[in-house]
């Protein structure tokens, strides 16, 4: 055990540990209690357990020219953020000194405390976003070095209405902007018709990854334009031999996790770049549209969503 000097304070009851030290930074564990003259203010590290849903302490974490880097802190603290006052447990810098992400919670899952657990203890934020405010429990925020909001990560049952380049929406899971203020991806609550360069297509993916909302399944390019959508209810026809019959992508099929009496609908995931339409899949299928007709067709053999429960 040992003291750290650091450019925020003299660290007290610092003990380092090899796997949270490396070539790229310094971490250690705190055993007493210390305050950080942070970027955001005066910050108490973590250096003890309080209840089931923080058994472990976490280390904070240093760059390796002494900045830090990531700050786990003892008690929920609210925080003036670019976007916002927002509580933390958990918040990470970059370099600079500038905020990177904010995590209002941060416990430890396990088979004594589940999402479930943590979700209750979650509160509502209000964040001032590009697209106007939001009012949710959100799991986590996260910024460009400048202080433009990035993206937000919604906890399961949350939503929020988006303004897009397209329209209003309801969005789950997740919502992503670029530094300029425009919406970069967004994963939407709902299927939604959705113009595209080949057509209108019912944009919703029944299976989104759910870990954060930083890349999600209807993407745009900066000035506004679609760049990419998932669809259980669309195929798309490409005639790339004239009038001979086309090729036909459509959604693909699969056993539910439950039994494979149940069928389940795999989303197509389509991009979108200037005139090239690319279906994504193990082995990725591109088309240029000037050169070729395509026809987005009703997906004539639709399956299921997911269930998880096999009861």
């Amino acid at each position: 055990m040992a003291t750290k000097p650091t450019p925020y304070g003299e660290l007290s009851g610092f003990t380092f540990k090899e796997l949270a030290s490396n070539s790229k930074m310094d971490g250690g564990f705190m055993t007493e209690y210390n305050e950080l003259q942070s970027p955001l203010g005066n910050l108490v590290p973590q250096y003890e357990a309080e209840d089931m849903g923080r058994r472990s302490v976490k280390p904070v974490c240093f760059y390796k020219d002494g900045s830090l880097k990531s700050l786990p802190l003892q008690s929920q603290t609210m925080l003036e953020t670019p976007a916002g006052p927002m509580p933390a447990e958990l918040v990470t810098f970059y370099r600079s000194g500038a905020v990177k992400r904010i995590f209002p919670l941060d416990g430890k899952l396990s088979g004594f405390w589940s999402w479930e657990n943590e979700f209750k203890l979650a509160v509502k934020s209000t964040l001032a976003t590009p697209s106007g405010p939001i009012t949710a429990k959100i799991i986590a925020a996260q910024f460009y070095e400048s202080g433009s909001l990035k993206s937000i990560t919604l906890w399961p049952g949350q939503s929020i209405i988006l303004n897009t380049p397209l329209g209003s929406f309801s969005a789950r899971i997740g919502v992503a902007f670029y530094e300029n203020g425009s919406v970069r991806s967004f994963e939407p609550l709902k299927k939604i018709e959705l113009p595209t360069p080949i057509g209108t297509i019912t944009a919703y993916d029944n299976e989104p990854n759910g870990i954060h909302g930083d890349i999600n399944s209807v993407q745009f390019g900066e000035d506004g334009s679609i760049t990419a959508l998932s669809t259980v209810d669309y195929a798309i026809a490409a005639y790339t031999d004239g009038d001979a019959a086309p090729l036909l992508l459509r959604p693909g099929v699969k056993n539910n996790v439950c039994g494979d009496e149940r069928k389940v609908s795999v989303p197509m995931r389509i991009r979108f770049e200037g005139t090239v339409v690319t279906v994504e899949g193990k082995t990725p299928q591109s088309f240029d549209s000037a050169g070729i007709r395509m026809e987005v067709q009703k997906n004539t053999a639709p399956a299921s969503d997911p269930v998880y429960s096999c009861s």
